[in-house]
């Protein structure tokens, strides 16, 4: 399964798809021009437990390095991953 992406011009997604359902998604929304707002992050029932939240959080911190972001994690799972890995994502902080 691969990360999929979507954006439009204020806010955006990242998510896992299979058999064409979303089973897992991050939403944020876009603060200025060089900044995002992690504001929702959920996970289907059948899938909690596989690590798909905390992928989604590391694949934010990827993009927000690729496009030289910085990110507020808002969704306080998005904030419990930020915080445990504090100095990894210090960058994007």
């Amino acid at each position: 399964m691969n990360i999929q992406h979507e954006e439009s011009n204020t806010k955006g997604a990242f998510f896992f798809e299979k058999d064409d359902v979303r089973i897992a998604e991050m939403t944020y929304t876009k603060n200025g021009d060089y900044r995002i707002i992690i504001d929702h992050t959920e996970v289907s029932e059948a899938h909690k437990g596989e690590g798909l939240g905390k992928a989604l959080v590391f694949h934010s911190v990827e993009y927000a390095r690729e496009k030289s972001l910085k990110i507020l994690p808002l969704c306080p799972y998005a904030r419990v991953v930020f915080r445990r890995n504090k100095e990894e994502f210090s960058d994007v902080t």
